[in-house]
């Protein structure tokens, strides 16, 4: 089903896979687990296996159903590019991509090699932006190369959640930089420096800065719920979006 979003940088969820496993950090304390449990504990029948990787065909055609232009993103409760999802399943998420041009679909991913090679046989549809989860050096930074020689109309990192300072990064080829903090009980903390560096290279780099979230950890380096703490970094809110689509988000 599709469902207006809460995230800030975009309008409309839509998830015709649901569950995943854990590939890096930043998957310890994943949002959608969290919440997968909390809806087979609600009986919904889509989540009567929990978190468990599942296909929905009967979700595939919702988009369709939709005329008003709409930025998507896809699967906010599955990795598309997950190992076990078949080449015919995303072949039939992308046909339903390219017969709707009126919307936007962002796809955001930490698997970044089956992103690389499924994209090194087809064509990416022009209304698809493809993103990857950056949270640290270790497991984030490498997927940056792979996605900068994929041709997508936009090319954009999630930072998020932000785990450690970065470092030097080459923005060569990416359009837009997410940055926020963790969320939930268990967050790790986000050192504001962390994402002052990031803005930094964006400036320098030519790519737009969108900062979310503190999550549960506030700019003092103090515990707060994710609404306390708002999303001002240095006095300000920063909500950069590629130009291609600011008109839409207004």
């Amino acid at each position: 089903m599709t469902t207006t979003s809460r995230i800030e940088w975009t309008e409309q969820t839509w998830n015709p896979t649901i569950g995943c496993t854990k590939v890096s950090a930043g998957c310890k304390h994943c949002y959608a687990e969290t919440l997968a449990k909390r809806l087979q504990a609600m009986g919904l029948d889509a989540y009567r296996q929990g978190f468990r990787l599942k296909l929905l065909p009967e979700r595939l055609d919702e988009p369709r159903q939709r005329k008003k232009p709409t930025i998507y993103f896809v699967n906010s409760m599955s990795d598309l590019f997950h190992e076990r999802i078949p080449d015919d399943f995303l072949d039939a998420v992308m046909a339903v991509i390219a017969d709707t041009p009126q919307h936007r679909y962002q796809i955001l991913t930490k698997r970044h090699e089956r992103l690389g090679t499924y994209f090194a046989k087809r064509p990416v549809p022009s209304n698809v932006w493809l993103g990857v989860s950056v949270e640290n050096r270790r497991h984030g930074v490498p997927r940056i190369d792979v996605l900068r020689h994929i041709p997508a109309k936009i090319r954009f990192l999630s930072c998020e959640p932000l785990l450690e300072d970065l470092g030097p990064m080459d923005l060569m080829g990416i359009h837009w930089v997410i940055v926020g903090g963790e969320s939930g009980p268990k967050a790790r903390p986000m050192h504001p420096d962390w994402a002052r560096a990031i803005r930094v290279q964006c400036e320098a780099q030519g790519a737009t800065f969108f900062f979310k979230q503190w999550g549960g950890w506030g700019a003092d380096g103090k515990r707060r719920s994710k609404k306390a703490n708002g999303r001002e970094l240095d006095g300000r809110q920063w909500n950069g979006m590629p130009e291609t689509v600011a008109s839409v988000m207004a």
